[in-house]
């Protein structure tokens, strides 16, 4: 019984070692076509980087001031009898935009005008006599004095209701209302904000460092948040002659169209005043670049010198990943200062799924078409 249980437990021993065994000779043969594994090649499109010449900018933030910005005010007191605009609508110089209460002034101006007629018919009189020698030069010389006094008051009465009928003083865009139909306005109440929007300023500052480098005339490009993938060209107009003490930096004033009126006075915008002087750069596209905290990085195509199993890759091209640091930005590309030499074939796209050393395919049919000035189609 007992040699009968010992013959069982070695075969049993021996049939564990033989599955073990087979189990130990498939992993390694698993483990041998893994190390001989290699994976197919990333198709990927490329680009060659390429010198070029791009224009020196300086960039800045700035401001946006109307040309000509105004608070319509009341001149004189008075009630409100007639609002001849509506808020927000474009008006021209002259434009009648309230009236106040005149009743009172051209009750009078009647009673002023016949006192001109009267001081007119006598001072007639008066040149009339004295070139008879009926009366004395100092009774001419009254009459003339109380002419010239009618007409005076007159004057004073028609300039009186002249100024509380408020006209547009340019032509521009109106704002809020702020009056109301009998309303009674003091001297200097607001009635209604009015900006001239075309052209409009654009108003930002540079260091002092570049004071020599801008000149009335230079061109400006400028951007803004609320008008994404928009440029709006100008000129620079103004440079302050003096250097503000505090910040050392000087003012410049540009000048900019905006005949759209996307532009409002108040925002901030982006501004790059451009320089006669050209820069020789590298210029690659932005999509070849994988943007990293630790740096900046595209990835090289080279010619594979062999794979893991000593042949070479099924295109024969792989990938090495070249640090790099960058310069300005033109519309698609991105200018390298250093890290690329011209001539390199660089991946240009689909950069961030890609990996040191990996094989790839190059394929060009749907390749971007970058340019430094891209115009967006309508989505």
């Amino acid at each position: 019984m007992k040699k009968r249980i010992i013959l069982a437990l070695i075969a049993l021993i021996i049939l564990i070692a033989i599955l073990g065994g087979i189990k130990a000779l498939q992993i390694g043969a698993m483990v041998e076509q893994g190390k001989k594994f290699v994976p197919p090649p990333e198709t990927v499109t490329s680009t060659i980087v390429k010198a070029d010449s791009w224009e020196t900018a300086l960039t800045a933030v700035g401001t946006l001031n109307a040309v000509q910005g105004v608070t319509v005010a009341a001149e004189l007191p008075g009630k409100v009898v007639n609002i001849s605009f509506e808020a927000g609508n474009s008006v021209r110089k002259g434009d009648v935009l309230i009236k106040q209460d005149t009743s009172s002034e051209e009750a009078q101006l009647p009673g002023a005008l016949a006192q001109v007629n009267l001081t007119r018919l006598n001072l007639e009189r008066a040149e009339q006599l004295l070139a008879k020698g009926m009366i004395a030069r100092v009774d001419r010389d009254n009459a003339v004095a109380n002419a010239d006094q009618a007409k005076a008051l007159a004057d004073n009465i028609r300039a009186t209701i002249s100024k509380k009928t408020v006209r547009a003083p340019f032509s521009g865009h109106l704002g809020i209302r702020q009056v109301n139909l009998g309303q009674l306005l003091r001297e200097g109440d607001p009635i209604v904000t009015l900006q001239s929007l075309d052209p409009i300023y654009v108003d930002f500052t540079l260091p002092q460092q570049q004071f020599s480098m801008v000149h009335r005339g230079h061109s400006v490009r400028v951007t803004s948040d609320a008008l994404p993938g928009v440029t709006i060209e100008g000129k620079v107009t103004a440079i302050s002659p003096e250097v503000d003490a505090d910040t050392r930096n000087i003012k410049v004033e540009a000048t900019v169209k905006n005949k759209e009126l996307k532009l409002r006075p108040g925002m901030f915008v982006n501004v790059e005043v451009g320089l006669p002087a050209k820069q020789a750069v590298l210029a690659i596209p932005a999509t070849s670049v994988l943007y990293a905290p630790f740096g900046d990085s595209v990835f090289v195509i080279e010619e594979a010198k062999g794979a893991r199993d000593g042949k070479d890759s099924k295109d024969g091209k792989v990938l090495r990943q070249q640090f790099i640091r960058l310069g300005q930005k033109q519309g698609d590309f991105v200018a390298v200062t250093s890290g690329l030499k011209e001539g390199e074939n660089i991946v240009s796209t689909g950069v961030f799924k890609l990996r040191n050393g990996q094989s790839v395919v190059i394929d060009n049919k749907l390749a971007p078409d970058f340019q430094k000035t891209p115009s967006p189609g309508n989505n």
